[in-house]
């Protein structure tokens, strides 16, 4: 019960609402400001000024104490000013593999006239990246946070934060953004050795590593090996063409969940598929992969190594994500 009523009374005070697509604006009351270690020390220091001068009647030890005192409360406003009214935008997160750092960008923009320094990002509190927001610019900052395993990762609670001019201050507003980033299974190493290829005419063949007769050449598609590109043609400014060759070639792979072994896990079984799909894209092969319950489909390309990678981050995530 308690801590059900600290969880609504932090989530009312901070406006903790969970991911937020769009423009996050920092308004008055979405930023918060407090004194630092230092800043305590000086305000007990202009006390024990203050003391010594009534006790001495010192003139000028009033004039230090006031204009030291002046000088904090005008930092304090400083302090608060160098976030008050930034714009904050999500940025894009590439996929990565589990156990390296997701790098999560926001993008921060200041609408003002005046200049913003030293505006720190951090995930939790020990690690922080700083930049300056000049003004009318947009300014990206990027964060690393890990990603243990595979699936969705989502970045959780940032928070931006500055002590700047004096560092006497600590003023911070917590942003929950709608990111994620994709985090596929950590290719087996070493992996076992690729399935053996399928002998397939027409299209496999076309596209295939190996070939017998040139028979022609066809509009490119994409996904189509850079190596069949007919560049000479393409230098000459007639577009992107692909070779054809007619034959049969042994470049089909089909990378299929049940040609594992049987005594692997899941987790393993996935790690040796991540490690065929990479092996079979190094080689330019055209491969597809079959899941229980999904299939992707014959192709090659980049792009259709991210669908497989995909497949495997996804399979059996039932859309679940992992906060960082």
């Amino acid at each position: 019960m308690y801590a059900a009523l600290k969880d609504r009374f932090l989530s009312r005070l901070f406006q903790w609402g969970g991911p937020r697509s769009g423009t996050i604006v920092l308004a008055q009351r979405r930023v918060f400001i407090l004194p630092t270690r230092q800043g305590l020390m000086f305000a007990f220091v202009l006390l024990l000024m203050l003391i010594g001068s009534t006790n001495y009647n010192l003139g000028l030890g009033f004039v230090l104490t006031f204009l030291l005192g002046a000088m904090g409360i005008n930092a304090m406003l400083h302090t608060f000013r160098n976030l008050a009214n930034l714009r904050i935008a999500a940025g894009r997160a590439g996929p990565v593999f589990a156990g390296d750092i997701a790098r999560f960008t926001i993008h921060v923009e200041n609408g003002g006239e005046t200049d913003r320094y030293a505006i720190g990002l951090t995930h939790d509190r020990k690690e922080a990246v700083f930049i300056d927001a000049p003004a009318r610019a947009n300014v990206p900052a990027t964060i690393g946070i890990p990603a243990p395993r595979r699936g969705i990762l989502r970045p959780g609670r940032l928070t931006l934060f500055t002590r700047y001019p004096l560092g006497i201050y600590y003023a911070w507003a917590y942003l929950e953004l709608d990111m994620q980033c994709v985090v596929y299974p950590r290719p087996a190493s070493p992996g076992l050795p690729l399935p053996p290829a399928a002998s397939s005419p027409g299209a496999g063949a076309e596209r295939g590593n190996g070939q017998e007769d040139f028979s022609g050449l066809r509009q490119y598609h994409p996904g189509d090996s850079p190596r069949h590109i007919a560049w000479k043609v393409a230098a000459r400014d007639q577009g992107l063409l692909t070779k054809q060759f007619s034959g049969r070639a042994e470049t089909e792979l089909r990378l299929d969940w049940a040609l594992l072994p049987p005594q692997l896990n899941t987790e393993e079984r996935l790690a040796h598929l991540a490690r065929w799909v990479l092996d079979a894209h190094a080689r330019g092969l055209s491969y597809g992969l079959r899941l229980p319950g999904a299939t992707v489909d014959m192709a090659m390309g980049e792009a259709h190594r991210e669908r497989c990678l995909e497949a495997l981050a996804l399979f059996e995530q039932g859309g679940k994500g992992m906060n960082g």
